[in-house]
């Protein structure tokens, strides 16, 4: 009778981890994520509002409109493709919304549900439009690809004994916050952001430079900025930059990845 209780727990296991499989928009990876989208975007939503009830917006309106610019020709562009490829369920959910906050920290990030901050702190590194499509092209590859949800069930398994995130909420719940900030790098604290693979990073250069290129930015200038962060040495690195290392090896992908990525540009 145990070892049929054992293979009952053992099929319910693999149904279970087939069941949270899917597939990263282009580059075709299998991924498994254990926290349910609704429950992610509902968490995000509830965290995005209160740190815009925390940080002072830019007045900035020339820079403000730089940035909703941006973000809304590379959403229209990751929207379009995906109802073309069929994967509009991946960001059925999605409410795109950009903001500039007033902060010198060299910083961006998007959260689940479209939700992309960038900081007044990163537009000296990023100089132009096309440097800060770069930025976030990448940084909402990140969220469509649903690299933070991969990061987070990871911690959560280590340091939650792998319990569901609405239990996680219900007894835990300043840890399991913590746990989604840092997932997504909103902070200051260089430290506590939990670093993405380098799996995540190659495939979120890839992602961001095909969506920059889609949005009618050259992804070339991609090799630009990255090649600045690179020779920036003896400065504190940018904060999105603690765990996106900018060095020989990236840059190689990128070129790799620039024939690809030109296919999408029109100019």
């Amino acid at each position: 009778m145990e070892n049929i209780n054992s293979l009952k727990v053992f099929f319910l296991l693999i149904v279970f981890i087939v069941s949270a499989c899917s597939t990263v928009p282009i580059t075709g990876r299998k991924q498994l994520h254990l926290i349910p989208d609704n429950e992610m975007l509902a968490m995000s939503l509830t965290n995005y509002d209160q740190f815009l009830k925390e940080h002072k917006l830019s007045t900035d309106a020339k820079s403000t409109a730089m940035v909703k610019r941006v973000g809304q020709n590379i959403a229209n562009a990751v929207t379009k493709f995906m109802k073309e490829k069929g994967m509009e369920n991946r960001i059925k959910n999605y409410e795109w919304e950009f903001n500039l906050v007033e902060e010198d920290v060299p910083n961006a990030w998007c959260m689940p549900g479209g939700k992309v901050v960038v900081y007044t702190g990163l537009l000296p590194y990023t100089k132009t439009e096309a440097g800060l499509a770069v930025v976030m092209g990448h940084e909402i590859a990140h969220a469509v690809a649903r690299h933070g949800n991969e990061r987070m069930s990871q911690e959560m398994a280590v340091q939650l004994g792998g319990m569901a995130l609405s239990v996680a909420l219900e007894k835990k719940p300043e840890e399991t916050k913590m746990l989604f900030l840092q997932a997504y790098g909103i902070g200051t604290q260089v430290g506590v952001v939990l670093p993405y693979s380098r799996m995540h990073e190659t495939e979120a250069d890839k992602l961001g430079l095909i969506f920059m290129a889609m949005a009618g930015y050259n992804p070339e200038e991609a090799i630009s900025f990255w090649s600045r962060m690179a020779k920036s040495g003896g400065q504190k690195p940018p904060e999105f930059l603690s765990t996106h290392p900018a060095d020989e090896t990236r840059i190689k992908n990128l070129k790799e990845f620039m024939p690809e990525a030109l296919k999408y540009y029109k100019k």
